[in-house]
């Protein structure tokens, strides 16, 4: 994680669990923390990609011929 944005520490998660309805039994506030920084750097590398000259996903779904033959 870059060092503009700190890591969430296990407390800050339990408390924004509990915030959300969602209190965390025991010794989960650790892992919590954990998966929130791992996403959180996936998105903080996804927005820095240029999708300028990307068309949205319906556009190709819709070109796409669907077969359900298995």
């Amino acid at each position: 994680m870059s060092d503009a944005q700190p890591q969430l520490t296990p407390p800050e998660a339990a408390r924004w669990a509990a915030r959300s309805g969602l209190p965390l039994a025991g010794d989960r506030s650790r892992a919590v923390a954990a998966t929130a920084d791992h996403i959180h750097s996936v998105v903080a590398v996804l927005r820095e990609l240029d999708f300028a000259d990307t068309p949205p996903a319906a556009h190709r779904a819709a070109e796409e011929a669907h077969d359900a033959a298995v």
